[in-house]
């Protein structure tokens, strides 16, 4: 309603200011978390990889041909769910998962991917496509859930652990308040997760298929085993001695808690790291090493790949977009 009294012109230039800041705004995010790291400072970072031959040839090209496969079969999962909705490429469903990744990063826990994602598409598509994006996002998250919870008992087991346990019981406490208060919204049918009505969402779930469901698991199964791999080999590279079995438990727990604690708590950038560097320093690894970890994690998975998506947030076209899909 408000572009509607605007000229062509106008309206082109509101658009791409947009896209401009998008861009900008994550570049700017990408370059403050770099050079304003409390926990690790950017030139320490940098000293310490090179003394870890980090930036040798061969840790490079694997550690950018485990990337690959990782955002490969991301763009594998987006372009077999989206197909209930409309048939799309390869090419396509690549364009879409790098370019809401972009636009996601200046947003809290990424919830600008829905909106940039559902932008790709006409006006009576869009609702879907917000919960097809809902559901690759929860099997993503069933599949962290189910090995963090394993990883977890085997790393209780093992391990002692040096729990607060008045931070546990009011942690419990605050828990069984939220779910108090969520029967209570399912109940009045306002509940909503990212925006969406619970009703409507057990609704569509109910309508998929177990086979969409099924191989959607699957992918974000190898996914799973992709970036755990990958985090793996980079505790090698760093002089980490350590059996794959044994540095599981822990990885998948570190995902497990990094997943679920930023659903509460504001700063997740902090707790992530918090809880990395606390659970690696039960099994003796040091703090700069697993620090260092993350932010290449970061840097392959996440940064990587949002500046091939700053291409194509440049390039989208909205009009264009949805007369193509």
């Amino acid at each position: 309603m408000l572009l509607g009294g605007l000229s062509y012109k106008t309206k082109q230039f509101f658009f791409v200011l947009i896209k401009l800041s998008i861009v900008v705004g994550a570049f700017y995010f990408i370059y403050e978390k770099l050079t304003h790291n409390e926990n690790l400072d950017i030139l320490v970072f940098i000293a310490f990889l090179t003394e870890n031959d980090v930036f040798s040839t061969k840790y490079v090209c694997f550690l950018l041909i485990l990337t690959l496969f990782n955002w490969f079969f991301e763009i594998l999962k987006w372009q077999y769910l989206v197909k209930a909705v409309k048939h799309i490429s390869f090419k396509n469903a690549f364009e879409q998962s790098l370019g809401a990744l972009t636009a996601s990063l200046i947003t809290p826990n990424r919830i600008g991917e829905y909106g940039a994602k559902a932008a790709y598409y006409s006006s009576h598509q869009r609702k879907r496509i917000l919960l097809y994006n809902l559901l690759g996002n929860m099997t993503q998250m069933s599949v962290t859930v189910l090995f963090g919870l394993i990883g977890m008992v085997f790393f209780a087991s093992k391990y002692d652990f040096d729990i607060d346990y008045y931070k546990v019981i009011r942690f419990i406490a605050i828990l069984i308040v939220v779910m108090a208060i969520s029967f209570f919204g399912i109940k009045q049918k306002r509940f909503k997760i990212r925006g969406l009505p619970l009703e409507k969402i057990r609704q569509f779930i109910s309508q998929i298929s177990r086979r969409t469901i099924l191989v959607a698991e699957l992918l974000s199964v190898i996914r799973y085993l992709i970036f755990s791999f990958q985090f793996y080999i980079l505790l090698h590279i760093f002089g980490v001695d350590v059996f794959y079995t044994k540095a599981m438990t822990v990885i998948t727990s570190m995902y497990l808690l990094a997943s679920i604690i930023p659903t509460i708590f504001i700063f997740d950038v902090v707790v992530k790291g918090s809880v990395a560097v606390y659970l690696f320093s039960i099994v003796g690894v040091n703090e700069l090493t697993i620090l260092s970890i993350i932010t290449i994690m970061w840097l392959l998975n996440f940064v990587l790949p949002s500046l091939f998506g700053s291409y194509y947030v440049i390039n989208f076209n909205f009009s264009k977009a949805s007369k193509n899909l």
